[in-house]
């Protein structure tokens, strides 16, 4: 498959995670600093994101305190904004509430609803990456 057809795939999926919502515009500010010298930067970016995310998923699935809950759905909140993950920021600020409202049945419908959206989105990201991928590889053959 030719790089040009790849880029178009990329392409449409980009935006059509912009019009479900996935992404804000802080994606568009990582996509400006993908360059030649850092081809692979947005799959990077996206990589550590998920392993934070899967992480931190993890670790508000069992716990109980709700400071401690808290703490944690913080620095959820925070990379997600850093990657543009506007649904499960907006599903963080909403679980923050909740912790600070020290609702554990809102807590555990927010959890539920922030892994919902993550896994959404991660399998999109996934797919992103698989094409930057076999694009950067396309472009490498190209070049020798």
């Amino acid at each position: 498959m030719a790089a040009a057809t790849l880029k178009d795939q990329l392409n449409g999926l980009v935006n059509s995670m912009f019009a479900e919502g996935l992404l804000d515009d802080q994606f568009t500010q990582l996509q400006m600093l993908q360059d030649a010298n850092n081809p692979g930067f947005i799959a990077e970016v996206i990589t550590l994101f998920c392993e934070d995310a899967e992480r931190l998923l993890k670790e508000l699935t069992t716990l109980l305190y709700f400071q401690t809950l808290d703490a944690y759905v913080h620095q959820l909140k925070g990379s997600s904004s850093s990657v543009g993950a506007q649904h499960i920021k907006h599903g963080c600020i909403r679980f923050r509430q909740f912790c600070e409202e020290n609702s554990k049945e809102g807590c555990v419908h927010a959890l539920n609803l922030v892994k919902h959206e993550y896994y959404r989105l991660k399998t999109k990201f996934e797919t992103m990456v698989q094409l930057e991928q076999r694009i950067q590889a396309y472009e490498g053959q190209q070049q020798q």
